[in-house]
């Protein structure tokens, strides 16, 4: 079986509702997605997508996504999509590094390989839970006031994950995690994501000042030395994801007890064949993970799910997805779909979902 052709697609994803990260310093609207199509010889088709969180958040952008494929694709056609390793091979060799931009060619290939073997990707790659994963729900930084409201919102869809954002005022922070924690229900699964929002100082502040209520915190400084250096200092239990980009990150966090649980961004990290690599250190050193879609329609969501699915349910804390938080449907209802605030795996072979073509308006580069 060989790659026959490569097409591109950019479609607009305009969020429910304006969205703040990091304190309020990064604002978004819409998301920019990118999908690929892969065709072969044998009449198998996969799709990818690649949907950063913006241009601001992360060294990620949409339109590096379609340079990168441009760039990758002579390396691409040809080869056999279910051979995961020669096509990271080439890839990596075709254009070092931008691994945000490799991520949806990665799926479209796992797609394949799975329709080829009639199984769902999560099966393919070794066993596939079918318990029920909960979706954290992502909660903008916000007021008390707001933020209880949106926690009640997703609540109401059935919700028990909550990933809430803060960062840039210390007085602020501390404010709501304590209203937050005072709200919380026994089952509840809570994080409180700072998006590299805090020095070491204020993470220090906020961090000590919370001891007591034993939450957790995701990525509260810019970078690994900056999370290492302020360890020894704190009692609280920390998640990494921003800073979790390659392997040797994963090595090093486990090895220096950087970190507790690590934040799998697969879109950030590469696509699900080097997020496979970092599940593996995560299990191999007792630390427990969060899975997510940097972003993007059901077909990110279901890459997360499909990776969520080979870790056991007792190292799984939560699924972040972002199908309710945009206000465009590129699959008509398929796909895995926010149930009481859980996705189910899909049975289908392969990724579990397409999108309507005609939903995605014309290519905007084909390979062949």
């Amino acid at each position: 079986m060989k790659i026959t052709r490569i097409t591109v697609y950019q479609v607009n994803l305009p969020l429910e509702h304006p969205y703040w990260l990091s304190g309020g310093r990064l604002k978004f609207e819409t998301l920019d997605a990118t999908l690929v199509k892969l065709e072969t010889d044998a009449g198998l088709i996969g799709w990818g997508e690649g949907t950063p969180w913006g241009h601001t958040y992360v060294p990620a952008h949409g339109p590096g996504i379609r340079a990168g494929i441009e760039t990758m694709a002579p390396f691409i056609l040809g080869l056999d999509p279910r051979c995961a390793l020669d096509v990271e091979r080439a890839i990596d060799l075709a254009l070092p590094g931008h691994l945000y931009a490799k991520s949806p060619i990665d799926m479209a290939c796992w797609d394949i390989a799975g329709q080829a073997a009639g199984l769902p990707i999560a099966d393919l790659m070794g066993g596939g839970s079918r318990s029920p994963k909960p979706i954290a729900a992502s909660v903008g930084a916000k007021t008390v006031e707001e933020t209880r409201k949106v926690v009640a919102r997703y609540r109401d869809r059935g919700y028990i994950a909550f990933s809430v954002k803060i960062g840039g005022d210390v007085a602020r922070d501390i404010a709501r995690i304590r209203d937050m924690e005072a709200l919380r229900h026994p089952s509840d699964i809570v994080l409180y994501d700072v998006n590299r929002g805090w020095s070491r100082q204020q993470a220090l502040s906020v961090m000590r000042a919370t001891e007591d209520l034993a939450v957790m915190f995701e990525q509260p400084c810019e970078s690994l030395d900056d999370i290492a250096a302020i360890a020894p200092k704190h009692a609280a239990p920390v998640s990494v994801d921003e800073s979790l980009v390659t392997l040797q990150d994963a090595t090093r966090i486990a090895r220096d007890g950087v970190a507790e649980v690590f934040g799998i961004k697969l879109n950030r990290v590469g696509g699900l064949t080097k997020a496979a690599r970092m599940r593996d250190v995560a299990l191999a050193h007792g630390i427990d993970m969060f899975v997510m879609a940097t972003g993007g329609t059901v077909l990110a969501d279901a890459e997360a799910l499909h990776l969520a699915a080979t870790i056991p349910d007792d190292h799984l804390h939560a699924v972040w997805a972002c199908q309710d938080m945009i206000t465009v449907d590129i699959a008509g209802g398929r796909g895995p779909r926010a149930t009481d605030g859980h996705l189910h795996l899909p049975e289908a072979p392969g990724l579990g979902v397409h999108p309507d073509e005609d939903s995605v308006g014309e290519p905007v580069a084909v390979y062949e």
